[in-house]
Parts: C-alpha cells; sequence; structure tokens
C-alpha cells in the first residue's frame, strides 16, 4: 500500500542489497496469507496495524538483541558528574538516592553539557544537539532551559560564557 512500490517488493529489494539487514514487516494487512508471505520473503517479524508504538518500541529492542547481541555490563551508561549519577538506558539522574526530575530537554541538556564538560559550548550548538537542527524558534528556549537545570542540578556549576554559550565546570 505504499504509493510507488508494493511492500513485498521493499523487501525483495532490502534482502538483495544486504541478506543481514534487519526487516520489522509493519502493514493495515491483517490475512495469514500476507504475514506468512512477508515472513518468507525475509522478514524478522511482522506487525499489523493498528499497533501500540510501545509494541514496536519492545519488538524491534528484541530484534535488536537477537541480531546483535545484549550487552554485558549494564554499568556502561552510568556516567558520574560531581554528587550527580547520569544512566543514559534509564533517562535519570540521581543526587545520591534522591532522583532528580528533568523535563527531556532538560534531561537532554544535561546530557550534553555533561558529555562535553569543560568545554564551551555555544547556543548554536545546543540548539542543534539538543532541539534538533530543524528547530524553528528563538535561541533563548536554551537559556531558559540552562536557568531551570542550574535550579535542579545546584551542586554543579555552568557557567556562562557572555556572548557565546555555556560550559559546564566539573573536576570529575
Amino acid at each position: 500500500m505504499l504509493p510507488d512500490v508494493d511492500g513485498y517488493e521493499l523487501i525483495k529489494a532490502i534482502k538483495d542489497h544486504n541478506k543481514s539487514t534487519p526487516v520489522i514487516f509493519m502493514s493495515a494487512r491483517n490475512e495469514e496469507l500476507d504475514r506468512v508471505v512477508g515472513l518468507e520473503l525475509g522478514s524478522d517479524d511482522y506487525l499489523s496495524k493498528p499497533f501500540l508504538p510501545r509494541e514496536l518500541v519492545i519488538r524491534t529492542n528484541k530484534l535488536m538483541e537477537r541480531i546483535y547481541g545484549i550487552e554485558e555490563d549494564g554499568s556502561d551508561d552510568i556516567i558520574q558528574v560531581g554528587d550527580y549519577t547520569l544512566s543514559e538506558k534509564q533517562r535519570t539522574v540521581y543526587l545520591g538516592e534522591d532522583e532528580i526530575q528533568l523535563t527531556n530537554k532538560e534531561y537532554e541538556l544535561f546530557c550534553y553539557l555533561v558529555k562535553n564538560k569543560n568545554i564551551v559550548v555555544s547556543r548554536d550548538q545546543i540548539l542543534n544537539n539538543v532541539w534538533g537542527e530543524d528547530y524553528f524558534g528563538s535561541d533563548r528556549v536554551v537559556d531558559d532551559t540552562i536557568r531551570r537545570l542550574r535550579k535542579k542540578v545546584d551542586k554543579l556549576n555552568i557557567e556562562t560564557v557572555y556572548g557565546y554559550g555555556y560550559k559546564l565546570v566539573c573536576k570529575s
């Protein structure tokens, strides 16, 4: 039901190009024959519409685990910065045992600053890396989010480099 090509032709082209490319076939067709044909053509999974977005995420994660394996050490995503602990997989920030509640953008900005600690980053760099290159709005959103972040992670020093950007000053 794609505009120029049907899903069966698309999966054939994908598998002709690279047989090991993982594929989840998503279709509005829910008949047994459609599912069987999709799987026979090389799909690793078949998902009929309508489906829950969470179901797609779970199926995708399971497929990636099957294809690429499970990470042995879950601590790879833990970053210690000052008194704060950041977990990228869980998208959480803790001060000791207490979880710091951050909005999505506050969390992404915090991660970006942590990964660039002791480096001055411009507002434009922050906008592109946190809000995305297609963000259409004022760069003052960075200042506002920094202000809120400073209140929530007040044991860290986020310096303002006037006229340019910000810098997370950290010893650890």
